[in-house]
């Protein structure tokens, strides 16, 4: 991956949704609620997908996939 952006650093460190996260966390676990791991996979590709295309920033998409990839559990 390439060096990250400060800035978009910057704007990932930032609670930008207060009290509502849990409210999105809810819908994300309704929403794989029932579904077969290819399922609930793709709908998390898809979400991914659209939530990039709305913010519109590619060093911020860029740096949250980074951040996401150092924080997850190695998978070797």
């Amino acid at each position: 991956m390439t060096d990250i952006d400060p800035l978009a650093e910057d704007r990932l460190a930032q609670d930008h949704l207060g009290g509502q996260g849990d409210d999105i966390y809810a819908a994300l676990l309704a929403a794989h609620e029932g579904l077969a791991f290819e399922a609930s996979a793709a709908l998390n590709a898809r979400l991914v997908l659209l939530l990039a295309n709305a913010v519109g920033d590619v060093p911020l998409v860029l740096a949250a996939i980074e951040r996401a990839r150092t924080a997850a559990p190695d998978q070797g």
